[in-house]
């Protein structure tokens, strides 16, 4: 998938429009995790080194009624930005407007501008309208109008067809080109899921069957052992007529394990062990049990036995794509699984390890194993509708070389 790049389009003196992910937790006005705005920096430089006039277009959380746009404005992102580049941001509160356009009109080459959050829009006069995220055409062109060409940095929506990143890029009169981390993004899961160099080993975990039903039908046709962990472990459980007591299983789901189970084969490798508790709670009674899991037990992580197969699985592995934990990652007894994965992805000197979803990304950061891996995916949602080998409209929409 050849797209155009930043690099490809000509910066200087034009007014660049930048959809970029600043959708970060603020608490009193202050900006707590800064991630995914440090993880901005290199496209935002590089316009503004070349030339460019950057002007940013970001969403922050839900909007769904007027009072709850002043508890998710961007000005405390637009602080935190210009410490981290070391210049002034200039900050606009409105989505559109003469206060925007002039704002715009008096910009220079080599300033920023952050545009307020873009989900404003979805709430008109009290009302929940979804321009934003309903793709409004009007509002799209609107933002298109504002000017010459468009970057699409914001990875984390690019499964979702928002004006801000498809009505802009479809509207745009000159090029839409990727920012550097969508870029990125492209290439390793781009890679990973047409051209993986093998063996391709997927691990997937999480609560649901129903979330990564698409994922495991799409990746059984391209890689060579799927690792199965998490809730979802248990849905095949008894799809293959294993106990599983109080373990989380989707009844309506047993069937879809069944059919996937008889496609796949020996790809499939699921926990062949378990932490079993008495209760769902950090302080359970526990004990480590192989295959039937009594009733008034529940699975909340895989076992060591398990750690050790799928160790085995990934040792020879080329190519790996980890969405998702192995157990209840939130309580410290039962992320076991899911750290010991994580560590050991960090040993795979000779492979691409690929991490995206949230769980899987804090636990290879908990780790500190994060810079030992080859691409940690900053969109939960966006990668795994990658991983379905399903269209993204985001990416669709920016312009082919």
């Amino acid at each position: 998938m050849a797209k155009l790049t930043v690099e490809d389009l000509p910066l200087e003196g034009k007014k660049v429009l930048m959809r970029v992910d600043f959708n970060v937790p603020i608490k009193g006005g202050v900006v707590g995790d800064d991630n995914r705005i440090v993880a901005a920096l290199p496209t935002i430089k590089y316009v503004i080194d070349h030339g460019g006039r950057a002007i940013l277009f970001s969403h922050l959380g839900r909007i769904k009624k007027e009072e709850d746009k002043p508890g998710l404005s961007l000005r405390p992102v637009a602080e935190r930005l210009s410490n981290l580049l070391n210049k002034p941001v200039t900050f606009v509160p409105v989505t559109e407007g003469k206060q925007l356009e002039d704002a715009i009109d008096n910009m220079k080459n080599g300033d920023v501008l952050l545009v307020q959050n873009t989900r404003y829009e979805d709430v008109k006069d009290g009302e929940y309208v979804k321009r934003e995220s309903g793709n409004d055409p009007e509002l799209g062109k609107y933002w298109a109008s504002l000017g010459d060409v468009f970057v699409n940095d914001a990875f984390g929506t690019a499964h979702r067809k928002h004006a801000s990143n498809v009505g802009i890029a479809t509207n745009m009169p000159g090029k839409a080109a990727a920012g550097y981390l969508m870029e990125k993004e492209i290439k390793f899961l781009g890679d990973a899921v047409d051209n993986p160099e093998r063996p391709f080993v997927a691990i997937l975990g999480g609560a649901k069957v129903s979330d990564k039903i698409g994922v495991i039908d799409n990746l059984l046709d391209k890689a060579d052992k799927i690792i199965i962990g998490g809730g979802m472990a248990y849905t095949f459980y008894a799809a293959k007529g294993i106990k599983v007591g109080n373990s989380l299983v989707e009844k309506d789901k047993i069937d879809v394990a069944k059919q996937i189970l008889d496609k796949a084969g020996d790809k499939l490798v699921l926990p062949i062990d378990n932490v079993v508790a008495d209760k769902f709670n950090n302080d359970a009674d526990t004990k480590v049990v192989e295959g039937d899991i009594d009733d008034g037990w529940m699975a909340l992580d895989v076992g060591p036995k398990s750690v050790e197969e799928f160790k085995n699985v990934l040792k020879d592995a080329k190519t790996v794509v980890w969405n998702g934990p192995m157990g209840v990652f939130e309580m410290p007894n039962f992320a076991k699984g899911t750290l010991e994965i994580g560590k050991f992805l960090g040993t795979l000197t000779d492979a691409t390890t690929i991490v995206g979803g949230g769980d899987s990304t804090a636990a290879v950061k908990e780790l500190g194993v994060a810079d030992k891996l080859t691409h940690i995916s900053t969109g939960g949602g966006a990668s795994l509708t990658y991983l379905e080998g399903n269209e993204l409209p985001g990416i669709a929409a920016i312009s082919d070389k």
